[in-house]
């Protein structure tokens, strides 16, 4: 069972999933992180991005030790077989979407309690470009373990097949944010529901800093720019 989990596992074969992932991207694009030294090798920490590309898990796989656990998503139906792959491969906490997911989160909190590092995408699917709001299961985890974030911004990885299908490589920049957190709620009822959707607000909120503006999305300040976030923003696996 999940929350039974024993933390570090599968160590060499996630060592050399994430050697194939550094290749495969200096391969594909020109792969910039910036503050890489704000990346820890031990937790508790919980780990999130932005995601826009079916392929963004395997940018956390490139740059996080070997030994982080991630929450995935048993849909992944824009992705091709091999990145599709990659999660079981890993052996990640499975999400079955639209679903409560009570094992994967107990899993999490598993992992968190062992000191471990977590890594997860809050918005819970890449069905956008820009940022939507945070699904409830990342500000839970939060408020109830304790455990700070680390927000990442990725940039970039919408644009890495277009340019190679024009000769030419794209750019992918990886930024890592500074630590925040963590979070306690005491909180009941309604009460609790708002406190947890507030939390979710500054989790987007730290990440949007690392990106650009124009992907800011429903947390962006031009109201035109979050009115065309809205419009994609609902959630579509319920």
């Amino acid at each position: 069972m999940p929350a039974m989990l024993s933390i570090p596992r599968y160590q060499k074969r996630r060592q050399i999933l994430r050697f194939l992932s550094q290749i495969a991207f200096h391969l594909l694009c020109d792969f910039r992180v910036e503050n890489s030294e704000n990346i820890p090798r031990e937790g508790p920490v919980i780990v999130v991005g932005n995601h826009f590309h079916y392929a963004d898990p395997v940018v956390f796989v490139a740059i996080l030790p070997p030994h982080t656990e991630y929450i995935a998503g048993t849909l992944r139906p824009s992705a091709p077989w091999i990145v599709r792959r990659i999660p079981d491969a890993w052996v990640t906490l499975n999400v079955h979407r639209g679903n409560a997911s009570t094992e994967a989160l107990k899993g999490a909190a598993a992992v968190l309690g062992q000191g471990g590092l977590l890594g997860v995408f809050p918005e819970a699917g890449a069905w956008a470009s820009v940022l939507r709001r945070a699904r409830p299961g990342v500000p839970f985890l939060a408020a109830t373990t304790g455990a700070p974030l680390l927000p990442i911004g990725i940039e970039g990885m919408t644009e890495i097949f277009p340019a190679l299908r024009r000769g030419k490589r794209a750019t992918v920049t990886v930024r890592v944010g500074r630590p925040f957190g963590p979070f306690n709620i005491t909180s009941r009822g309604r009460e609790r529901r708002a406190d947890l959707e507030a939390i979710g607000h500054q989790i987007m909120g730290e990440i949007a800093a690392l990106i650009p503006p124009e992907r800011h999305g429903v947390y962006s300040s031009d109201p035109v720019l979050q009115r065309e976030a809205e419009a994609v923003a609902a959630f579509p696996f319920d």
